[in-house]
C-alpha cells in the first residue's frame, strides 16, 4: 500500500509557467471542426435529453389515466415521490409566534410578527386585516417573488392591500434570504446577494446531503398555515395561498403539500419542465426539486396531486415561464380534475405581458378566492397607499439575524449534514463496497461507444516532441478535444493529466506535461466538460451564476439524477479506453488531476479501478464536508460536488478505499480554497511529481 499526502504548494505556477515560444501554437482542436463546434450547448443537450427521456415516460404513464380510481392512485403515488424529492419533514415544534407591532392605514391593520419554523428559525411576516373586522376571516397566505424587501415591495403590497379591502386576512412571510431574513453581507455591511443567489448559495449546501432546499421553503409555508390555525380570528376551513415569479412557485409547492389549503393561484411559474429546459433552462436551488424528474414528475403534477381543490393559473404570454408550456400543464390537469367531475375547479387566465402582474390577472385572482372562499364582493382593483418598509419591519434592525439571532438556512442544513454524516460513520467503506455505491449516487452509466470513437486533427512539434490533436467522441453527441504529446523517444509510461483550466494551460513549455514528455513519456492531456475548450458548456448567466460559476447545469443534473461528476467520470473512461485501443497497452494509466478535477478523477477511479495502476491529486478539495460547513465556501467547487453524496460517502472514504493503489495527494484545499498544509518550493514538488511518474 502506498499514499502518501506531500506539503503544498502554489499549482497555478507549477503547472503552467509564464514564459513560452516565440511562435504561440494553436493548440485547439475544436476551432477546425465547424460541425463538432457546437460545444457551448452540448453538455445542456445531453442532459436533456435524459430529461425529455424521463418526461415522455412520466407523459405515457399519465396518459393511461382514465378513471377516477386511476387518478386516486396517481396522486398518491404523486405525494409519495414529491416527500421523497424534498426530504422528510421535521417533526412540529412550538411555534412561539410574537407580535412585535401594529400599524393602520386607510382601514388595514398590519401586525408584524415572526414565528420559529423550526426551533430557532425565524420567519418574519405580517397579517393584514380589515381594521375593526369582526368574526372568523377568511385568510390568504402570501408568497412573494424574488424582491429584496420581501412582501413590502410595493408591487406585492398593492396585491396584498386589495385583498384586504376585499375583507380578507392576508399573512405575508419573508422567503429565506429576503426581506428581513437576509443571511450575506460584505464587510460594508451592504448585501452581498441578490435575492436568488441567496437561495442558490445555501441551497446548493443543502444538495450535497441528499435534500432539497425547498424543504425549507414549503416547511415555513406548512408552519404559516399552523399559525394562522391558533387565531381566533381566521377561519380554519376557508384559507388560500398565491404567490407570484418565485412566490408562484413556493404557492404551487405550499398547496401541493398541504390539504388543509382550500384554493391556490400561483402566478407566473406554472409551466411544463420540457418547455423550461428548452427555453431558459433551470435557475435557482428552491425551483429543481431533487431528482424530480427521475422520480417520473413534472410541473403539473403539483396540480393535479390537489384536484378537486380548486386552482387558478395565473400566466403571462410573454413570461419567462413558457406560456405554451402552461398551456400544456392546463389541458393535462383537467383530465385529473375531470375524473372527479370539477372541471370548474380548474381555471387559467392569461394576459399578454411579461412577467409582471397585471390588471387583469390580478382581478381574476381577487374573484376566484371571493368564490371559492366564500367572500362575495367586487373584484375590481382598487388604489392603494402602501406601507413603508419601516413600518413593516418585524424586528428593531430590520434584519432577524442582527436583532434575535438564530438559525439561517446554511446552519440549519448544516446541522442536517451533520446528522446524515453521523449516521453513516460506522460504515465499512471499501473498493468493492464503494464502487456500486459511487456509480449509482453519480449517475454514472458504462458510455456507450460511438461508431467514430475519434477523429485525428492534425500535428505540430516542438523540440524533441511532437503534439498530436484528436477528438475523442463523449458520452452524448459531442466530442472531447485531446492533445498527445509523443517524445522522440518513449522511455517512460503514459501519463494522463486532467487540468481544471484546460489541456492548453497544461500543455504550456515547461509545466509539467512539457517536462515530462522530455524524459521520455508520451502524456495526454484531455478537456472534461467544463474545462478549456468544453468551458462553455455551464449555461452563462442566468439565475444561478455566483462568483464567476455557473450552477445550472449542476441544478439540470439535478433533477435527472445525473451528476457533472457522473458526466466527467464517463468521459475519463471513453478517454482512457481511446489512449488503450492507440498504445495496446492492457494495464491501468498513470492519471493526474489538478484542482477540482481531483475529485471526478478519484470518483472516476474507484468506479473503474482497473482503468488506473496510480493517480496524483494536485490541489483537490479535502471533502465535501467542507463545502457543507463553510459559510462562505467558493462556488467554483460546486460543478465537482456529487449531489446526496454525503448521506453515502465523502472525498476521504475515497481515498481511502484507494489506499491499495500508489495515490499522490499534494496541497489538499478545503472549501473556502485555503491550503490545508504548509507551502513548499515549486520546484522540488514537481521533482516529486516526476519522480513519482512510472
Amino acid at each position: 500500500m502506498q499514499f502518501r499526502i506531500l506539503p503544498a504548494f502554489v499549482l497555478s505556477v507549477a503547472i503552467s509557467c509564464s514564459h513560452g515560444y516565440a511562435q504561440k501554437e494553436d493548440l485547439s482542436v475544436l476551432n477546425y471542426w465547424n460541425y463538432y463546434n457546437g460545444q457551448p450547448a452540448a453538455l445542456y443537450h445531453h442532459l436533456s435529453q435524459t430529461a425529455f427521456s424521463q418526461l415522455e415516460e412520466r407523459q405515457s404513464a399519465v396518459s393511461k389515466l382514465k378513471t377516477l380510481a386511476d387518478w386516486k392512485t396517481r396522486q398518491a403515488t404523486v405525494r409519495k415521490k414529491l416527500q421523497e424529492t424534498v426530504g422528510a419533514f421535521p417533526p412540529k415544534t412550538p411555534l412561539n409566534p410574537v407580535i412585535t407591532g401594529t400599524v393602520k392605514r386607510d382601514g388595514v391593520v398590519a401586525e408584524n410578527l415572526y414565528f420559529e419554523s423550526l426551533p430557532g428559525y425565524y420567519v418574519t411576516a405580517a397579517l393584514f386585516k380589515p381594521e375593526n373586522s369582526t368574526g372568523s376571516l377568511p385568510a390568504i397566505i402570501f408568497c412573494s417573488g424574488h424582491s429584496e424587501n420581501g412582501y413590502r415591495s410595493e408591487t406585492y403590497q398593492h396585491i396584498i392591500l386589495n385583498y384586504v379591502k376585499k375583507g380578507f386576512a392576508v399573512l405575508a412571510f419573508d422567503p429565506v434570504g429576503q426581506g428581513e431574513r437576509i443571511q450575506y453581507f460584505k464587510a460594508d455591511g451592504t448585501n452581498r446577494f441578490g435575492p436568488t443567489h441567496e437561495h442558490s448559495y445555501p441551497g446548493s449546501q443543502t444538495f450535497l446531503a441528499g435534500i432539497s432546499p425547498a424543504r425549507y421553503f414549503i416547511w415555513d409555508g406548512i408552519r404559516a398555515v399552523d399559525y394562522l390555525l391558533t387565531r381566533d380570528d381566521i377561519d380554519p376551513v376557508r384559507i388560500g395561498i398565491t404567490g407570484r415569479s418565485g412566490g408562484g412557485t413556493q404557492s404551487a409547492y405550499i398547496a401541493a403539500f398541504d390539504e388543509r389549503i382550500l384554493a391556490a393561484a400561483p402566478e407566473n411559474y406554472l409551466t411544463t419542465f420540457d418547455k423550461l429546459l428548452k427555453s431558459n433552462g433551470p435557475q435557482d436551488a428552491e425551483q429543481n426539486l431533487y431528482h424530480v424528474l427521475a422520480q417520473g414528475l413534472d410541473q403539473g403534477d403539483f396540480v393535479q396531486v390537489r384536484a378537486p381543490k380548486p386552482l387558478l393559473m395565473v400566466t403571462t404570454t410573454r413570461d419567462i415561464f413558457s406560456i405554451q408550456g402552461a398551456r400544456d400543464l392546463f389541458k393535462e390537469s383537467m383530465n385529473a380534475y375531470s375524473a372527479y367531475g370539477k372541471k370548474d375547479h380548474l381555471m387559467m387566465v392569461e394576459d399578454d405581458a411579461g412577467h409582471a402582474s397585471t390588471l387583469k390577472n390580478r382581478e381574476a385572482s381577487y374573484a376566484f378566492f371571493q368564490k371559492y372562499l366564500n367572500n362575495p364582493g367586487s373584484s375590481k382593483d382598487e388604489d392603494t397607499r402602501k406601507f413603508t418598509d419601516q413600518e413593516l419591519y418585524v424586528t428593531s434592525t430590520g434584519n432577524v439575524y442582527n436583532s434575535i439571532k438564530g438559525e439561517n438556512l446554511f446552519s440549519v442544513s448544516r446541522q442536517f449534514s451533520e446528522n446524515v454524516i453521523a449516521q453513516r460513520k460506522n460504515q465499512s467503506l471499501t473498493l468493492t463496497t464503494l464502487a456500486p455505491v459511487v456509480k449509482k449516487v453519480t449517475g454514472y452509466q458504462t458510455p456507450p461507444r460511438q461508431k467514430e470513437a475519434f477523429v485525428f486533427s492534425g500535428r505540430i512539434h516542438r523540440a524533441g516532441y511532437a503534439i498530436e490533436k484528436y477528438l475523442v467522441a463523449g458520452p452524448g453527441k459531442y466530442y472531447l478535444p485531446v492533445l498527445w504529446l509523443k517524445p522522440e523517444k518513449i522511455t517512460g509510461k503514459p501519463v494522463l493529466i486532467y487540468n481544471e483550466n484546460g489541456k492548453s494551460a497544461a500543455a504550456e513549455p515547461d509545466a509539467l506535461a512539457d517536462l515530462l514528455v522530455k524524459k521520455g513519456h508520451e502524456v495526454i492531456l484531455a478537456d472534461l466538460s467544463g474545462a478549456g475548450e468544453l468551458s462553455d458548456g455551464y449555461m452563462k448567466g442566468g439565475d444561478a451564476e455566483i462568483d464567476g460559476t455557473s450552477l445550472n447545469l449542476w441544478f439540470a443534473g439535478i433533477l435527472i439524477n445525473k451528476s457533472l461528476v457522473g458526466i466527467r467520470m464517463e468521459e475519463m473512461e471513453l478517454v482512457s479506453g481511446f489512449i488503450k485501443q492507440q498504445t495496446g497497452a492492457e494495464s491501468g494509466l498513470q492519471a493526474i488531476a489538478t484542482g477540482t478535477f481531483g475529485a471526478d478523477l478519484l470518483h472516476a477511479a474507484v468506479a473503474n479501478p482497473q482503468h488506473f495502476t496510480q493517480i496524483a491529486l494536485l490541489n483537490p478539495l479535502v471533502s465535501y464536508q467542507s463545502i457543507a460547513g463553510k459559510e462562505n465556501y467558493h462556488t467554483r467547487f460546486i460543478p465537482s460536488a456529487v449531489p446526496g453524496a454525503l448521506a453515502h460517502y465523502d472525498l476521504p472514504d475515497l481515498v481511502h478505499a484507494l489506499s491499495v493503489k500508489n495515490i499522490l495527494m499534494i496541497n489538499p484545499v478545503d472549501a473556502e480554497g485555503k491550503i490545508t498544509g504548509s507551502v513548499s518550493d515549486k520546484n522540488s514538488v514537481i521533482k516529486k511529481v516526476i519522480d513519482w511518474v512510472k
